[in-house]
């Protein structure tokens, strides 16, 4: 079982954020705090250093993680590039992964990606029907491998992880707690959804 203290968290929030007009999506107001501070809360505790992985407002992000890392070659190559930054950053022997632009993701999701990943060098969370491949508990042990791959210009993620010997970790349960937001319209939707929810929870007690 991986402990504590072989586990290093990452919130991946290095992207250009085209789709919500050029903003900084890990800065977006949601729930009365920036949408990355709910991803942030899953890691509280759970992790021996947390890593923000981010390509601009650096100071901004300070004040959420241990230490924040920018990726390893400029230009938004996108999140294999973040990944391998990670990888590359960490002092431990696991990565965890996980996007800003997830609210929902289940409380447990560290004890149960560690439970989930058995014998396997990468652990990527299923929902029943697809993979979430930015929510993955990864070796560092990779990253010169990735490293590799980069340099031969891969971009896809799925296809660098088919690589390795890598398994679904099952979040069948709760399919919806890996929404994540790439549009105003779908952070307003979701933000109401769980408003109404923790709403019925509060009058069932």
């Amino acid at each position: 079982m991986i402990s504590t203290k072989q586990l290093t968290g990452m919130v991946l929030a290095g992207g250009e954020g085209r789709r919500m007009g050029g903003r900084d999506k890990g800065l977006e107001p949601f729930a009365g705090l920036p949408l990355i501070a709910h991803v942030i809360q899953r890691f509280d505790g759970r992790v021996a250093e947390l890593l923000i992985n981010a390509n601009r407002n650096s100071d901004a992000y300070e004040l959420f993680a241990d230490r924040v890392i920018e990726d390893a070659e400029g230009g938004f190559k996108g999140p294999l590039m973040g990944i391998y930054s990670g990888l590359r950053a960490a002092k431990t022997p696991w990565l965890l992964v996980a996007p800003c632009d997830s609210p929902a993701l289940p409380n447990d999701l560290v004890a149960r990606m560690v439970a989930g990943i058995g014998e396997h060098d990468i652990g990527v969370a299923f929902d029943g029907e697809r993979l979430h491949p930015v929510v993955a508990l990864i070796r560092t042990s990779l990253a010169e491998d990735l490293a590799t791959t980069l340099a031969d210009g891969e971009r896809k993620i799925d296809r660098w992880y088919a690589r390795h010997a890598w398994c679904r970790v099952d979040m069948s349960d709760c399919p919806d707690a890996f929404a994540n937001l790439n549009t105003e319209e779908e952070k307003i939707r979701l933000e109401t959804a769980l408003g109404n929810d923790a709403s019925a929870k509060k009058a069932a007690t």
